[in-house]
């Protein structure tokens, strides 16, 4: 039996087709705010201030192993549901909420180990979503291009360990954003450009010291839409540190709007 704490984004549900093919025993922890998975017998939704709540229900159900996806954003912590273990564990959590999102997944697991649950890494089941090192589109980065991987690399690479971004846009060798808590999309939104199409990369590498078991860099089809609608040329990733859905769409997508997809 493996517990699947799901947060939102379609992440999830790649694993749970991968999971239901292969007929592995399942539950599933759903901490998504729409109770995105309440159609699922296997499924509880449960509030994240709600520990005892979720170890009792692993423990019943002999979960050994979870596997965590999907974002879950920061709760109202004074709007929150406590059982007595939600009490007891929750300064530790607003803690490290202080330090961002991922930080509080971290804290969670360190939890979990302490009740003998271990966790898994997120691709565990679909080791097809991690790209390896190579290119994946027809158009390939020119000596420009190039420049500007680096500048975005050594960008990414200067951020403290306790910094959530995960992503950096660089054009012409200057650094146009760097993701913030909004997270990618908004980063992109914000940097639209009339002046240059098809220049300029999207970089997106894990962060420092980041706990590769989960919150990997995650691109799809809509990250390749958004950055068409901007204007750059071609996205990033690091080596098998990657989520990225929607392979066969995005590379036509990116072929078609002579872009490039390039793992380092």
């Amino acid at each position: 039996m493996i517990g699947l704490i799901f947060g939102d984004t379609s992440f999830p549900i790649e694993i749970l087709k991968k999971i239901k093919k292969k007929k592995i025993k399942y539950l599933i922890i759903d901490l998504t705010k729409s109770k995105k998975f309440k159609k699922d017998i296997n499924s509880y939704s449960i509030s994240i201030g709600q520990f005892g709540k979720i170890i009792k229900i692993l423990k019943q159900n002999n979960c050994k192993k979870v596997l965590f996806a999907g974002k879950v954003l920061k709760p109202n912590f004074s709007k929150l549901n406590f059982d007595l273990k939600g009490i007891y564990y929750m300064p530790r959590i607003i803690k490290a909420a202080k330090l961002g999102d991922a930080a509080i997944l971290k804290e969670i697991i360190k939890i979990l180990n302490q009740q003998s649950v271990k966790t898994i890494s997120s691709i565990s089941f679909n080791r097809e979503l991690s790209l390896k090192r190579g290119n994946y589109s027809k158009i390939k980065p020119n000596e420009e291009d190039k420049k500007d991987i680096l500048k975005a690399i050594a960008t990414l690479n200067k951020l403290g360990k306790y910094n959530f971004s995960q992503g950096t846009i660089v054009r012409n060798k200057k650094v146009i954003a760097i993701e913030g808590k909004g997270g990618t999309e908004k980063m992109l939104k914000k940097s639209k450009s009339k002046k240059f199409k098809n220049s300029g990369v999207l970089v997106k590498f894990p962060k420092k010291k980041q706990d590769l078991r989960l919150d990997l860099p995650t691109v799809g089809l809509k990250t390749l839409k958004q950055c068409k609608v901007i204007g750059l040329k071609g996205i990033v990733l690091k080596n098998k540190q990657n989520i990225f859905l929607d392979k066969k769409k995005c590379i036509n997508f990116a072929n078609k709007n002579k872009m490039f997809i390039t793992v380092k």
